[in-house]
């Protein structure tokens, strides 16, 4: 009997032993190789490549980096499962969820994170070490222009529509680009000119987003935009060194009557908080009217809030209002507290309502509408309203960004030296 429980004994060690073996093989994880990558989304049956980059080897410490042409973001890894990743897109609620395979490739979706959005993704494939965006090196067409220069575009549209402009520089077949519209700007693209074609791509965290074209034998251009999960457009293309997008400074005003804003909103704790506060008198104060969701959004406050913790002392402050993409202020406390944590913002963040420009025209009623996210209101230490900016010119767009900050700082400069009312009334007693 002892010698037969003994062989029983070793028998189901053994067997626990290869279990162990089966288990431990099972569960190991799989993390994506270190460097350069080509991910391919499939858009309305449209293939759309971006390229990014993984440093580190597990998940822990690895950055995740979407590459369009000199522009990096970067973004932080979530393994959650042996062999799935989850990439959080920073503060837009969106992320990249991944299946890395034993061959090494990455199969898996860009999945809207909103309540009201969720369900709505975007496939993709990914390989290691392909560094080209369109075209595989070698395989070439001879380019029939170059589209260097500045581009009026005008969008086919049922509705009047403003004309965009496109600033392009194209080395041999390698395309790079940003369109500005009234509203902002792409952000920076990558792409191609093969033969009498042109494409261009960009992914940096939002929607993706692809542009095919044709060169037509007048030089113009025929060309779609499609949006990811939003709607394609068409657009005729026209070179144009003189063409300009109209004032931003003067797209946005206030009514006639008008010389100051008022307005109450809660932060992020629910507190009331009114611009008439006495915090903010015989400051000057910047308006942000923002959302998460919104890239030129984001890129704004990645200039301001450095900017404002430069120049708090001088008596300055700043008050965020942002209009989410759910009427829910828990939810905005979770969009916009990452993009306070994201950015370090050390001013005032305050939950609007939902993203909605006619909603944000109601709540902003000294407005004559609301016509982009973001829109920039400077409020001088008198308290009337002394420029509105719409929009945003990204560092992308050259000298107009250069411009624009250019501008910033001699408006700011001229507006903090002024002198607040209340302080001249005491100098005149």
């Amino acid at each position: 009997m002892k010698k037969n429980a003994i062989s029983l004994l070793k028998g189901t060690a053994l067997t626990l032993s290869v279990l162990s073996g089966f288990t431990s093989q099972a569960q190991q994880t799989l993390f994506p190789k270190e460097g350069v990558w080509r991910g391919v989304f499939t858009i309305n049956e449209q293939k759309v490549p971006f390229n990014f980059e993984v440093k580190g080897h597990e998940a822990e410490d690895a950055t995740f980096s979407l590459i369009n042409g000199t522009r990096r973001d970067h973004f932080h890894v979530k393994q959650t499962a042996p062999d799935s990743l989850f990439i959080k897109m920073n503060t837009y609620d969106a992320a990249l969820v991944a299946k890395v395979h034993p061959d090494g490739h990455l199969t898996g979706e860009y999945r809207s994170l909103v309540p009201s959005l969720r369900g709505n993704s975007l496939p993709f494939t990914a390989e290691y070490g392909k560094t080209y965006r369109f075209v595989e090196p070698g395989k070439d067409i001879a380019p029939t222009a170059n589209l260097s220069g500045k581009w009026e575009i005008k969008l086919i549209s049922k509705e009047p529509v403003a004309n965009q402009v496109a600033l392009l520089e194209q080395k041999g077949n390698k395309l790079t680009g940003v369109i500005m519209t009234v509203v902002g700007d792409s952000r920076e693209l990558e792409g191609t000119v093969q033969g009498n074609e042109f494409v261009l791509s960009g992914f940096t965290g939002p929607n993706p987003v692809l542009i095919k074209g044709k060169i037509n034998e007048d030089k113009t251009l025929s060309a779609e935009i499609d949006r990811g999960l939003y709607v394609t457009q068409k657009l005729e293309w026209t070179k144009n060194k003189k063409a300009e997008l109209p004032d931003p400074y003067a797209l946005t005003q206030l009514k006639e009557g008008q010389n100051k804003l008022d307005f109450e909103f809660p932060d992020l704790n629910g507190k009331t908080v009114k611009l008439s506060d006495p915090k903010y008198k015989g400051k000057v104060v910047i308006v942000e009217i923002i959302g998460t969701w919104c890239p030129n959004c984001t890129d704004q406050t990645a200039f301001l809030s450095p900017w404002f913790k430069a120049n708090k002392h001088r008596g300055v402050e700043a008050i965020a209002v942002g209009f989410e993409q759910k009427d829910d202020l828990n939810y905005a406390k979770y969009t916009l507290g990452k993009l306070k944590e994201k950015y370090g913002i050390e001013y005032d963040i305050l939950f609007g309502g939902l993203a909605d420009k006619k909603l944000a025209s109601e709540k902003f009623a000294a407005l004559n509408k609301m016509m982009a996210f973001p829109t920039t209101i400077i409020i001088g230490r008198d308290g009337t309203v002394k420029q509105i900016h719409t929009g945003y010119t990204g560092e992308i767009t050259g000298k107009y960004y250069k411009s624009y900050v250019k501008k910033w700082n001699k408006d700011l400069d001229k507006y903090i030296a002024e002198e607040a009312p209340a302080t001249r009334d005491v100098a005149a007693r």
